[in-house]
């Protein structure tokens, strides 16, 4: 990767930090300038306080210089400290931030990418680059510390070294420019090594990471979720599966202990690494007791210039160390980046829509509709045409495949027709800015999700509760007599997983509260697939006979496969392969015996008919 593109990776990287996780790169900067000056800041007042004692022996001075330096190393001391348990605070909680940046990422999405085998592996593999390593984001927050560790090094070593250089001992060989150019050479050699030794290291670690990522994948499976899910704990203990996941999980240990000396040839580049740096600092030493012993400066001096000297050729060696972890956190902040660009290819719209007509009501058609999934053949719905009247109630019925719920993806554009237009009062559903479209309907799917907050929270969707409001749709939904026993009312908490005192509810409940949810949002059309599936006979029947009550003026989706709740509509549907077949009320469907409806009707029929 060029220089350039590395830097301007590496910026971005900023930037999504600073938006994720706000004060972490500062409060990581004002840390790492306080540790790296403070030995520098020792190292310079050592030196002086042993010249002192060692020729004039000033009183005055000696507890001036004392005085400084205990001075400032408290004060950058106490930075550093502060410092640190604010990137400590931060950092503990960047991960959860950075789980944050793929969740607005699904959130902006086009649903048909969500649903894509390649986008959602694409997905997987940044998650685990990040999550499992730390790659990418989590090594530029680590590295930042390198990177102004360095800069600040090399500059303060090579300011405490320039006296070095021009002090004269009277001998021309140690006073000779060509130790600047022999320490130039330790230097270069010091960067080389290293980078040779890191990127060794680091060739060494990817083979190990990538060898890993199957063993940690599986391992997550079979020894946690397996387990901790609820959804599969029940199979799990009835049919043994934990004796499976227990075969399976030493199977991958065994396999996992077979590293092939990858560890050992870590060990064995930083073990070459740190034998180097040892040679570095030796003949660091040698020199400046050498130009001292010669009279080139006061013994105290030593002190600053073999510290200095040292600090310089570690700083230039870390350099190539971090130009070497730039290269690779910034190849892997290339993969989230391609992912965090997948386009937005749905038309957003910019036509508003304005209260009146969410009031007034809105008129759906559906105009010479098909669709066919992504990289497929296959039509799934064929040539629809139908219209959704203001205030109408009508029912979608057919075998499983037939293309109703595909024909609800359409209507609130998680898809958009491969055919055909829809149009909402008139005009293309596409033109409409897409949040604000979305205003127009309520939704109750059969795979709808509650979320461990408040019952209110969950009704509203949202932090602020209509409590007048709520309590009139949870009425409605017929869940007053749950909700007269909760002490704690709307406060009340479902599940445990956030509050100790949360509630469990049972299929039927959840489905009431959904229920409840659709009618807070009040919105014109509302939608309504398999809305009484978990609920009893005689709440199911509740809900039936106070439907028209419920749904009030508004326009009515129902889509079921009981055809018996579908009396109460004004109109049904009936999808067949795709294509619609038949419509009208159910008293006229039965009676045409050779049509679809009463095929299923019949089929439904006879197991609650009497011999």
């Amino acid at each position: 990767m060029r220089f350039k593109k590395r830097v301007e990776n590496t910026k971005r990287g900023y930037r999504i930090l600073a938006k994720y996780c706000p004060g972490l790169i500062r409060a990581k900067v004002l840390h790492s300038i306080a540790k790296t000056v403070l030995p520098f800041v020792t190292i310079w007042f050592s030196a002086r306080i042993i010249n002192e004692i060692s020729n004039d022996r000033n009183v005055s001075r000696l507890i001036l210089y004392v005085a400084l330096t205990i001075g400032i190393n408290f004060i950058l001391s106490m930075i550093k400290n502060v410092m640190e348990k604010k990137v400590n605070d931060k950092e503990s909680g960047m991960w959860n931030y950075f789980s944050k940046v793929f969740s607005d990422k699904q959130m902006e999405m086009d649903f048909v990418n969500l649903e894509d085998p390649d986008i959602r592996k694409q997905k997987q593999k940044a998650e685990e680059n990040l999550f499992m390593f730390g790659n990418g984001l989590g090594q530029l927050v680590w590295d930042t510390s390198g990177l102004v560790e360095v800069f600040i090094g090399i500059a303060a070593s090579i300011a405490l070294t320039v006296s070095f250089f021009t002090s004269k001992s009277g001998n021309a060989v140690i006073d000779s420019p060509a130790w600047i150019a022999g320490l130039l050479l330790i230097v270069i050699l010091s960067g080389i090594i290293t980078s040779k030794l890191k990127a060794k290291e680091q060739d060494v670690f990817e083979e190990w990471t990538d060898s890993n990522v199957w063993f940690n994948r599986a391992f997550m499976f079979y020894g946690h979720e397996l387990y901790s899910d609820s959804a599969r704990a029940k199979d799990v203990r009835l049919y043994r599966q934990d004796r499976f996941a227990d075969r399976e999980m030493q199977k991958l240990q065994d396999n996992n202990e077979k590293d092939n000396g990858l560890l050992r040839k870590m060990s064995s580049c930083q073990s070459r690494l740190a034998l180097f740096k040892g040679i570095c600092a030796c003949l660091c030493y040698l020199l400046v007791v050498a130009k001292a012993g010669l009279g080139a400066f006061a013994v105290g001096s030593i002190v600053q210039y073999v510290g200095a000297l040292i600090k310089m050729v570690e700083s230039f060696g870390e350099l190539s160390d971090v130009i070497s972890e730039n290269k690779i956190y910034t190849e892997h902040l290339e993969k989230l980046y391609e992912y965090l660009d997948i386009p937005n290819r749905k038309n957003t719209g910019n036509v508003h829509i304005d209260e009146s007509i969410l009031k007034s009501g809105c008129e759906i058609e559906f105009k010479n509709v098909s669709f066919k999934y992504p990289n497929s053949e296959n039509y799934v719905l064929r040539n629809i045409n139908t219209k959704l009247n203001i205030g109408m109630k009508q029912a979608f019925v057919g075998q499983n495949g037939a293309g109703k719920t595909t024909f609800v993806k359409l209507l609130c554009r998680l898809y958009d027709p491969t055919e055909g237009q829809i149009l909402l009062n008139g005009r293309d559903i596409r033109e409409y800015d897409y949040v604000e479209y979305l205003k127009v309907f309520s939704f109750v799917f059969q795979d709808f999700k509650l979320l461990a907050f408040p019952l209110g929270q969950n009704i509203t969707a949202d932090t602020e509760v209509d409590v007048d409001k709520a309590t009139e749709c949870i009425e409605k939904a017929t869940l007053s007599e749950r909700f007269a026993g909760l002490s704690q009312g709307l406060e009340t908490y479902l599940y445990k997983d956030v509050s100790e005192k949360g509630i469990q509810i049972s299929g039927g409940e959840a489905q009431k509260i959904a229920l409840a949810r659709a009618l807070y949002k009040d919105s014109p059309i509302i939608v309504l697939d398999e809305p009484t599936a978990a609920l009893d006979p005689i709440a199911e029947e509740e809900i039936y006979s106070n439907f028209s009550s419920i749904t009030e003026d508004k326009t009515a989706i129902y889509i079921s496969h009981r055809l018996s709740s579908c009396r109460f509509c004004d109109e049904i549907t009936v999808f067949d392969n795709g294509k619609i077949v038949q419509k009208g009320t159910h008293e006229n469907l039965v009676k045409d015996e050779s049509g679809k409806y009463a095929e299923l009707w019949n089929a439904q029929a006879k197991y609650y008919r009497t011999a």
